[in-house]
């Protein structure tokens, strides 16, 4: 049943995850189902703004053109994180629950925590998203505290702005400043439906290969200059990242997921019927990798996943950002 999932669907192969309308639609029944009677508007004019800028059709910015993180992730990720909140509200004790107000905040914040990667008109200086990747988180809370007033959140700016470097490692989680537990529950969601949605993708191992080494590289994170001028390289190649990639995995599982983040994906189990699809998944990809890493049987990895990004040529480009890019590096 796994072979016949398509690679933009959801891990249950229902909600098609490329399309803003197929996801909305499923938040807002989840959503209408945990808290009857209660307003979904403004979680649905920020799924139109999303939209909106991550096509580039939102004055004053070009659109998403990172390829890994693309419209597919943001939408797949805020799936992942209305199912885990919703399986967390519906074991809570009643002090502890959410309510529908942090909920509408935790699905604003969750559809542009990755706002972050996408370049102003006014950017001179940034060819590609990816070129932000080291201090993005910050700047998709720079994003919410503009748009959430506009959709009449603003009481929940300084939440949100905090709660979303849950989804990155721009600031140590210990030393984030939220008053209320609730908060950092809805954090620890938050952080964990970012990398459960993308460790599960389908095409995660082809992604990693193709998409993400491009984007580290341009990042700043595959090679950077030592302070003795010699190149300190974290990842030669697509595949070189693929080849630490069960140990980021592995790691992530124990420091991360349950760690950090307190075991919080297993309130997908309570979505699914005691089971967990996306650590299903997870655990897939990764013995389909260490199949390929034992055998270096590459040619394996053969999965062509879509592309949801602003322009249709935003795959080349990045790959010669790249190799600008390794050129100058090397040099």
């Amino acid at each position: 049943m796994y072979d016949l999932r398509r690679n933009d669907y959801d891990v249950t192969n229902t909600v098609q995850v490329s399309s803003t309308e197929a996801v909305q639609s499923e938040v807002g029944k989840l959503f209408a189902s945990t808290w009857p009677g209660e307003s979904f508007d403004q979680v649905g004019a920020a799924f139109d703004a999303f939209d909106k800028l991550f096509t580039g059709r939102m004055p004053g910015y070009y659109g998403v053109d990172t390829i890994y993180h693309d419209l597919q992730h943001s939408l797949d990720m805020t799936l992942a994180m209305a199912r885990l909140m919703v399986g967390y509200e519906r074991t809570a004790r009643p002090a502890a629950s959410f309510g529908a107000d942090r909920a509408r905040m935790a699905l604003v914040t969750s559809l542009f925590h990755d706002a972050g990667y996408i370049r102003d008109l006014e950017d001179r200086t940034h060819r590609n998203g990816a070129e932000y990747t080291l201090y993005h988180v910050t700047r998709s809370a720079r994003f919410l505290s503009r748009f959430m007033p506009t959709i009449g959140m603003d009481a929940w700016v300084p939440t949100a702005t905090r709660v979303v470097h849950f989804t990155g490692y721009e600031v140590d989680l210990k030393q984030l400043q939220l008053p209320d537990p609730a908060d950092r529950r809805l954090g620890h969601l938050l952080g964990t439906a970012d990398l459960i949605a993308q460790m599960a993708d389908r095409c995660y191992l082809e992604k990693c290969r193709d998409r993400l080494y491009p984007e580290f590289v341009l990042g700043g994170i595959a090679a950077v200059p030592g302070t003795n001028g010699a190149l300190q390289v974290r990842y030669s190649s697509g595949l070189d990242l693929l080849r630490q990639t069960p140990q980021f995995v592995r790691q992530t599982r124990v420091q991360r997921l349950e760690g950090e983040f307190e075991h919080a994906y297993r309130y997908m189990e309570v979505i699914f019927g005691g089971k967990n699809p996306y650590m299903e998944a997870i655990d897939r990809n990764l013995g389909f990798l260490d199949r390929v890493l034992r055998t270096e049987r590459w040619p394996l990895l053969r999965r062509n996943p879509p592309l949801f990004t602003s322009e249709d040529n935003h795959l080349g480009q990045v790959r010669g950002l790249m190799l600008n890019r390794l050129k100058v590096l090397w040099a």
